[in-house]
């Protein structure tokens, strides 16, 4: 009885090699998912009380709201206007660009809100300091022109809206207080 010798195409084989390897790397995978759910360390070291402070920032939420009502406040004056809500620490919580406003309004907006928060006043006022100090519009993020307010929580800055688009600084200051007189209601 002759034997015949079986060979396997090259398609063939490539398929089961392919087969092979998969099912390594699917026990290897499950290996190290396995670990990766292990508990964590211990720390390795843990801070004294009297070290840390905490801080309050505005809800995602709240922030939306505040900055949906400066967007209302400036569609009631028919003006198109970016709108922009900064935590205390500068960053960005929302951005809301009505319709039709201008490119550079998106930017404007989120300078005038960090502004006013780093320095926990309108940029109307901060904008009147460069006189005395002209270097102050040298601060890297920041934008010296009337649009930007400070929302505070027990005398603390803790978030900053910004409004940029319409011919005026003033009007887009208006715009801005809208915003942070709908965070009190």
């Amino acid at each position: 009885m002759s034997h015949a010798k079986k060979t396997f195409s090259r398609r063939a084989r490539v398929a089961t090699g392919a087969t092979v390897l998969a099912a390594v790397a699917a026990t290897a995978f499950g290996a190290v998912s396995a670990n990766a759910s292990a508990p964590a360390a211990a720390p390795v070291s843990a801070v004294s009380s009297g070290t840390t402070t905490t801080s309050t920032h505005l809800t995602v939420d709240a922030a939306t709201r505040a900055a949906k009502a400066a967007l209302d406040a400036a569609g009631r004056e028919n003006q198109k206007v970016t709108v922009a809500v900064v935590d205390r620490n500068g960053n960005t919580v929302v951005t809301l660009r009505g319709d039709g406003a201008g490119p550079q309004s998106y930017e404007s907006a989120e300078r005038k809100a960090y502004t006013a928060v780093s320095w926990n006043a309108p940029t109307s006022e901060l904008a009147k300091r460069l006189e005395s100090a002209p270097n102050l519009k040298d601060i890297p993020g920041t934008l010296f022109l009337a649009g930007g307010v400070p929302v505070t929580a027990k005398n603390a800055p803790v978030a900053g809206i910004g409004v940029a688009g319409a011919p005026s600084g003033d009007l887009d200051e208006k715009f801005a207080r809208a915003g942070a007189a709908a965070l009190g209601r």
